[in-house]
């Protein structure tokens, strides 16, 4: 469409010609929004899209993001009838093969979990891996798996189909026209002005790939990415290369392949990319930037190809028609962006599709267009919302850097506990050089250095993973037996704290918590934030400090998620939010002699009677005031300890110093989170989402049903809980098998109930208090989730494609009283 018929509004503007832009605009139009303008700087497909491998998978890390997944799938199995257009789309399946046995258990494990979300999935003996492909060399290969649903398409031809869709229905392309400027007004996305004019707008959505970082900071909405050089080849035509050939991965060698044409296209996901432009040469894109090819680099992939040739002999004789290079952008955790930013209102972002843009695109337009329309995302999307991210890592260096290993992830290894090797060291607790003194090992999460273990015993001081125990297990269950029977100290200054203040504090708290905040001044309260459906959109702990000063505590994960939404709900109440994450870090001292430790170093008194559980106080510590939380994530007696930043080393030398008597060990996350298991205790983000209410998670005790004025998703809660007896419960798991070689859970494992699949798991650890193989899990069944209902069944979890015998109850398998805690 000409630039000179640029509408004056329109409901929505999309910045952005590629797939995934004319996907939202399909979308929408479809569900009713028509005033809709897509803009695109140069042509369509021009930036990343047009040299796409057209790969279309289904299987993903989550049950979400696998339905998004296939509904991508069943869309572009009708779009060129929809539209007319030819979309080049071939189900000719897929088939994944693995080189070591590590490997083998990653595919068997995601084969599992494929059946858990109904995705038709096949595993292969070697001997009918060898008769669907032929022409393979199957030296080293110990397995592999089928996905018959999986294929191919055209990318240019998809997106000039979903265009074609959205222009059916009255949506507007407009291609060369730049967008110079985001219009905002009063914290809001109002409009675009671009080199043919502006638009006003309600809704601006940024869909630009590479082009979407600088565009999201001219406005100071973070969007971190940084390109990557992303290469492949095409060969020349090979007669007998079989046209219904399977997409094929290899990961072991980073490589995948698919016929096109006759020809067979080698592409590769190798363990250390080449960022583009290269550090010191800043991240902005050519103006005239379209359709671009890269120098080619055969250095570079010269071992990526011998290993192709390897694989598949044809390729040996095969002249090389096509070498690719091009720049693809990739995210620092490789999960795209989507959704409202949470800097700026009504500001979408849909972007950083780290090679997947595809496969991805029908579910992104599918649900940016309905979070649009809704105001709210129609399913949990929290492992792609952009409100996960924090705002440092949009600095030039830090995506660089990151960017030259997310791009191999994609391919690598995806171990449980797992931890990025770049960019690493960014944000330290003020106790940082303690914990590493004492054998810390790190884990990184928003870029907080976290001790995960403490090394111990001869023990190396770096990861050796494996699906089943690691290298630090033993140094965990020391942590654990420390923890049950004398003092551990954690640190968890990456833990987020907002101190909450204002004449409408109270109310603001009240009605966005389903707990009472109205409480005595030192009370703790434990509750959920929840959106108008229930749904749970946090779960923290709120501290009364005064009649209208408030201190909340929520995770490190949902940093920028939490504060958003206290934000959006507080509007232009008389309540100010400020993040103090960075000046109150806290040590949480756990274990039966934590209150022996404590009163030593603080000549308080710490008794049942003067400091009963879930309250807080101030105390002193050496020379520094402290603030004394009497809770526990680990289920035994123990006190959060918030600390003034430049406090935090002297408190830290002082419990040090008077530690040994009570034999007071450093423990890790990774030992928080075996203990957390152990109790039953829920992580916001693993086993609650937006989609699970208090009441399907267990957590009814935290709601105040009845306090004045009500709270957000009162009214959902209420209609849920006339059920006498839920459809949908969390339950905990433990493995009957604790032997040596025990199998672990992790998560999304399929669970059992006589034969039968009801449910998975959503989070899974080893129990060392109780030598168990645990996990929680989500079960369902129509006639309601009773205790009698779980006592009734056989119960099993499949894990790597076998099933195995477990104990499936509501409570907790360590102290399920919670008499320890309260000691």
């Amino acid at each position: 469409m000409s630039a000179a018929n640029l509408p004056a509004r329109a409901d929505v503007v999309i910045v952005g010609g590629g797939i995934v832009g004319c996907s939202i605009a399909y979308h929408l139009t479809k569900i009713g929004i028509t005033n809709v303008v897509v803009l695109e700087r140069k042509q369509l497909t021009s930036g990343t899209t047009w040299h796409a491998a057209g790969l279309v998978g289904q299987l993903r890390a989550t049950r979400n993001l696998t339905e998004l997944a296939k509904y991508t799938t069943t869309l572009f199995e009708g779009l060129e009838k929809e539209t007319g257009q030819a979309t080049g789309f071939k189900q000719n399946g897929s088939i994944s093969l693995a080189l070591n046995e590590g490997r083998l258990e990653e595919l068997l494990r995601g084969a599992s979990m494929a059946k858990n979300f109904g995705l038709a999935i096949d595993v292969l003996s070697l001997g009918e891996l060898k008769e669907r492909l032929p022409h393979y060399n199957f030296e080293g290969v110990t397995g592999g798996v089928f996905l018959p649903k999986d294929g191919q398409v055209n990318p240019i031809d998809v997106t000039q189909a979903l265009a074609a869709g959205a222009r059916s229905r009255g949506g507007k392309v407009f291609e060369n026209v730049k967008v110079t400027r985001i219009i905002t007004k009063d914290g809001r996305a109002c409009g675009v002005e671009t080199t043919s004019g502006t638009i006003a707008a309600d809704k601006v959505v940024v869909a630009g790939g590479m082009w979407s970082r600088e565009l999201g900071r001219s406005v100071g909405v973070n969007i971190p990415l940084h390109a990557c050089e992303h290469f492949y080849i095409v060969s020349e035509p090979i007669d007998t290369l079989p046209r219904n050939m399977p997409v094929v991965r290899v990961p072991d060698e980073c490589t995948y392949y698919k016929e096109d044409a006759g020809k067979l296209m080698v592409g590769a996901f190798e363990p250390k990319a080449k960022p583009w432009p290269p550090h010191g040469k800043g991240i902005g894109i050519d103006e005239e930037h379209a359709f671009v090819t890269l120098q080619e680099d055969m250095d570079h992939f010269e071992p990526i190809l011998t290993s192709a040739i390897n694989r598949v002999p044809l390729l040996e004789t095969a002249g090389i028609q096509l070498f690719f290079n091009g720049p693809e952008s990739f995210t620092p955790d490789v999960r795209y962006y989507l959704g409202e930013a949470p800097e700026l209102r009504n500001l979408y972002v849909a972007t950083g599709f780290n090679s997947i843009g595809i496969q991805s695109s029908g579910g992104a337009g599918l649900v940016l267009s309905q979070w649009i329309k809704d105001g709210h995302p129609p399913m949990d999307v929290n492992g792609i919302d952009i409100r996960r991210i924090h705002p440092f890592q949009s600095v030039t260096r830090y995506v660089h850097d990151r960017a030259s290993e997310s791009l191999g992830l994609l391919y690598a290894m995806h171990w449980p506990y797992r931890q990025a090797e770049t960019a690493r060291g960014v944000r330290r607790s003020p106790i940082h050089q303690y914990t590493d003194k004492l054998g810390a090992v790190y884990g990184e999460v928003n870029g907080w250095e976290r001790p995960n273990w403490y090394a111990r015993d001869g023990v190396k001081r770096e990861y050796e993973y494996s699906y089943g125990r690691q290298n630090w297990f033993p140094c965990a269950e020391y942590e654990a037996e420390r923890l049950m029977n004398d003092a551990v100290f954690f640190d968890q200054a990456s833990f987020a704290k907002y101190h909450v203040e204002g004449k409408d504090a109270l109310a603001v708290l009240n009605r966005v918590s389903a707990n009472n905040v109205d409480v005595p001044l030192g009370k703790v309260v434990y509750t959920q934030w929840l959106n108008e459906r229930g749904g749970i959109e946090a779960d923290l702990t709120v501290t009364r400090l005064a009649e209208q000063k408030f201190l909340v505590v929520t995770g490190a994960a949902p940093q920028t998620r939490d504060m958003a939404w206290l934000k959006r709900q507080a509007g232009d109440a008389n309540c100010v939010a400020v993040d103090i994450t960075s000046g109150l870090p806290m040590i949480a001292v756990m274990g039966p002699k934590s209150r022996a430790l404590l009163q030593m170093v603080s000549g308080a008194d710490l008794s049942n009677a003067a400091f009963p559980f879930g309250t807080s106080q101030e105390i002193e510590i050496g020379y520094a005031r402290v603030r004394a939380s009497r809770l526990t994530y680990v289920g035994e007696l123990g006190w959060e300890l918030y600390i003034p930043a430049e406090f935090a080393a002297h408190v830290m030398e002082t419990l040090l110093a008077a530690g040994p008597e009570f034999n007071l060990t450093p423990a890790g996350m990774h030992g928080m989170n075996n203990a957390r298991m152990e109790k039953g205790y829920r992580h916001w983000g693993h086993d609650m989402s937006d989609e699970d209410t208090p009441l399907e998670a267990g957590l009814g005790f935290g709601v105040a049903w009845d306090k004045p004025g009500g709270f957000i998703g009162r009214e959902a809660l209420l209609r849920q809980r006339e059920i006498k007896v839920l459809p949908k419960r969390m339950v905990a798991i433990a493995l009957e098998d604790n032997g040596p070689t025990a199998p672990m859970m992790y998560h999304e494992e399929p669970v059992y109930r006589n034969g039968v699949i009801v449910g998975s798991t959503t989070s899974g650890a080893w129990g060392h208090r109780v030598g168990r193989s645990l996990a929680l899990a989500y079960v369902k069944n129509e006639g309601g989730v009773s205790a009698d209902w779980l006592a009734s069944g056989t119960w099993e979890v499949e894990l790597a494609w076998k099933k195995h015998k477990a104990k499936v109850q509501f409570a907790p398998f360590y102290d399920p009283k919670g008499e320890k805690i309260k000691q």
